[in-house]
């Protein structure tokens, strides 16, 4: 008997502890909740819904302020910062409407509407004065959080495109235009005049000069100066991508349409619709895609692979060449009618090595941005340097004078003046079995002199830019006499 009574004490006491210890017990909490020690403003005149909700926001770790009115609501917005507000459209005394229309909620606050059925015309305002999303009435709880983390998601991915955007637009705005250069400035001003005149249907744009000479970088400026600054600016090399895919890279494809087309993708001409799509080394594009392209750009209307539905987009086409593509028409290679359509507004880049003693004060202006990116004083650039900067042929362009610069900073020691062996760009490509190293010897036998001579005439082609007439005189040698020997190849 005494020991039941002893078991029965001992039962009794720590069911008096549990009792006792209850109230003060937190509900459990949701670690990774997205309302974690955030502030909530839940507007909500059904007294049931409003409850449920809070409940639910206190079990993820919100701290909730609660209003059954707007009047109640914009008190505690002068009061108080909430991270977040979740709306009921419908209230007493009006809309929440009106604390968007009046600016009462910050935008650093993510908002998102409750709808009765048929309220999407509101809801569509909302989200155009400062809501991120809506939800329609009746809901599940658990959709909340999902509503708000898919919002909250898309509000940072906005932010990182706009500070993509900024911080691009600053690099565009800190570009070198004096000298010489100002002739480039004079022809990309010309091109926002005529975008920011049209506004709505711009015509697509060539862009002539070697690789390396910056054709990119002055899409990107035509692009942030013109009026389609805030939408999307899209780049493609199209030599990157392999023939086979490059339709679908452009124009997207159907579940199912090819062996690997697993999932419905778009394409980069609905990636960069009502912005600019950058189609760099345009000449790479097989026929079939030229012709593909040309149907784009003429009818604005795009069709993925696999799809008979067709989609309109309004996109701005950008081409940048780093060939003569009249040499590559003659030859059968590019599309005489997608040249044309292309063709309409044209900027022309000379190579670095045409630019003179601009190449100097350029190279002051690479230097300072280099310096500010590596947090180095900016060190003078050596006299004998200077003169080799103007000598040096640089194949490599304007990408070449970068990269040299940058090793060169890199490596300076502090106090010295910056400096360059240009000249071991030149030998140190040659190895010692080349004919152009000045130590070459014949070998005493397998020395190809057609070969030779084909590699030759592509080095004019290559300086030429690819025009195989200017290529001809510097060889001294007829056009037809290359073209015979390249087809002797062939």
């Amino acid at each position: 008997m005494m020991i039941r009574e002893k078991e029965f004490a001992k039962s009794f006491l720590f069911f008096e502890e549990f009792i006792q210890s209850a109230p003060t017990m937190e509900p459990k909490r949701d670690s990774d909740s997205i309302f974690r020690n955030k502030e909530i403003l839940l507007l909500e005149d059904d007294d049931f819904l409003a409850n449920r909700l809070v409940s639910k926001f206190e079990s993820m770790g919100g701290e909730v302020t609660k209003c059954k009115e707007l009047s109640e609501a914009r008190e505690a917005l002068q009061n108080l910062f909430f991270d977040f507000a979740l709306l009921d459209l419908n209230l007493p005394d009006g809309e929440s409407l009106d604390l968007l229309r009046k600016q009462n909620i910050p935008s650093s606050t993510l908002t998102i509407l409750m709808t009765a059925q048929g309220g999407i015309e509101s809801a569509v305002e909302a989200m155009r004065i400062g809501a991120a999303d809506f939800v329609s009435k009746p809901f599940e709880l658990e959709e909340i959080q999902l509503i708000f983390i898919k919002a909250n998601q898309l509000r940072k991915n906005q932010r990182l495109i706009l500070h993509d955007t900024e911080k691009r637009k600053l690099q565009t705005n800190n570009l070198f235009f004096r000298g010489c250069y100002e002739e480039d400035l004079r022809q990309l001003t010309k091109i926002t005049e005529v975008d920011n005149r049209l506004r709505t249907y711009l015509p697509p744009l060539l862009i002539d000069g070697p690789t390396g000479s910056g054709k990119s970088t002055y899409a990107r400026w035509i692009h942030d100066n013109g009026p389609r600054h805030e939408a999307s600016f899209v780049s493609l090399n199209c030599s990157a991508i392999p023939q086979n895919l490059i339709e679908s890279e452009l124009f997207g494809h159907e579940k199912g349409s090819f062996t690997d087309a697993k999932t419905d993708r778009i394409g980069l001409f609905e990636a960069a619709d009502k912005g600019t799509l950058f189609l760099d080394e345009v000449s790479s594009l097989s026929l079939e895609a030229q012709s593909k392209l040309l149907v784009s750009i003429e009818n604005g209307f795009i069709r993925r692979i696999g799809s008979s539905h067709e989609i309109r987009v309004d996109v701005r086409i950008i081409a940048a060449a780093n060939q003569n593509l009249r040499e590559l028409i003659q030859a059968g290679d590019f599309r005489e009618d997608l040249f044309h359509r292309l063709d309409l507004l044209r900027i022309q880049i000379p190579p670095l090595s045409s630019r003179g003693r601009d190449i100097i004060d350029l190279a002051h202006h690479l230097l300072g941005n280099l310096a500010g990116k590596y947090k180095l004083k900016i060190p003078k650039i050596d006299p004998s340097s200077a003169k080799e900067l103007i000598n040096y042929k640089w194949p490599g362009n304007v990408r070449e004078l970068i990269h040299e610069i940058e090793r060169a900073l890199i490596y300076l020691e502090p106090g010295k003046n910056l400096t360059f062996n240009l000249k071991r760009n030149e030998t140190n490509l040659l190895s010692s079995q080349d004919w152009l190293n000045p130590n070459f010897e014949f070998p005493q036998s397998g020395f190809d002199l057609e070969s030779e001579m084909l590699r030759l005439m592509d080095m004019a082609i290559k300086q030429s830019n690819g025009n195989v007439t200017e290529a001809a005189k510097l060889l001294g040698v007829s056009r037809d006499y290359i073209r015979y020997r390249k087809k002797k190849q062939d």
